[in-house]
């Protein structure tokens, strides 16, 4: 009995040990979730995987410039063309034909696709791109997690995104959300700050002589004055600058000759040098 009592208690914690280890398996299954041979097992074949080229980590932003520039020079008619596609079995058949657009250069002009798309008011051909622009960037960050090469990955991805499994299609779809939602903010950022520098290149070619914005002078002007400029009639601009205090008539004469709103030499024409010789008196 003591024996039977000793195997027993043996079993027990054999049993205990066997869940453990079981558990384990399964959390470890769940925490190599990304691993690209069991998302992805073509047949019987097993998929290489390439070490990311440490040289491309190593690049200068000049160097960086360099290379979107001359890739988009290149690729753009085949960038665009995978931007436009809607179906994941097309983009995974391009992209394996056209390895090359899974990188950073290709998604960046996407993204810059995007928020010119969305500035040009093109919504709903912001959001086919914004798509394909998110498709990429998860290949990538696949990448970066296997520290692999991108165009190694990308079975991986369509492999676990065509079997839509709840947990994956909802971060997808999540950043994908938020994607537009930047792309949205930032093209209207870019929108305002156009719309502003117009605006300052307008101010700054209405400067007058003296370097006051005749629009700014105009509305500081007393209500009287604006009308006297706004009917361009001398008379009534002279009887209300002698109206006014002296030195606070000199002072609105002056922004207006800085302005441009009145010539300086316009005290030498007719009419208006008595103004002005009136108002210096």
């Amino acid at each position: 009995m003591a024996k039977l009592n000793i195997d027993l208690t043996d079993i027990e914690k054999q049993e205990k040990e066997f869940m453990r280890k079981e558990e384990e398996l399964k959390n470890k299954e769940k925490s190599t979730a990304w691993n690209i041979d069991t998302l992805c097992k073509e047949g019987k074949s097993k998929t290489i995987i390439n070490k990311v080229d440490d040289k491309k980590k190593e690049l200068s932003e000049d160097d960086m410039i360099e290379n979107q520039k001359t890739f988009t020079k290149k690729y753009e008619k085949e960038i665009k063309k995978f931007g436009f596609m809607q179906k994941y079995e097309d983009s995974e058949k391009f992209l394996k034909e056209n390895n090359y657009l899974a990188s950073e250069e290709a998604c960046n002009y996407l993204v810059l696709w995007c928020i010119d798309l969305q500035i040009e008011e093109k919504t709903s051909l912001m959001e086919r791109v914004s798509h394909q622009t998110i498709v990429l960037q998860f290949i990538l960050q696949l990448a970066k997690t296997l520290e692999a090469d991108p165009r190694a990955c990308v079975s991986a991805f369509f492999s676990r995104i065509q079997t839509a499994q709840k947990d994956y299609m909802e971060a997808f779809n999540d950043e994908l959300k938020s994607f537009r939602e930047r792309i949205i903010k930032r093209a209207k950022e870019k929108l305002d700050k156009a719309m502003e520098e117009h605006e300052e290149e307008e101010r700054l070619k209405r400067l007058g002589p003296g370097g006051l914005d005749p629009v700014e002078v105009f509305e500081s002007l007393p209500p009287e004055l604006q009308n006297c400029f706004e009917s361009k009639d001398t008379s009534m601009l002279q009887t209300v600058l002698l109206s006014l205090p002296q030195e606070e008539a000199q002072y609105h004469l002056k922004r207006c000759i800085d302005s441009g709103m009145w010539l300086e030499n316009a005290k030498e024409s007719e009419g208006e040098a008595e103004i002005y010789e009136e108002v210096e008196k």
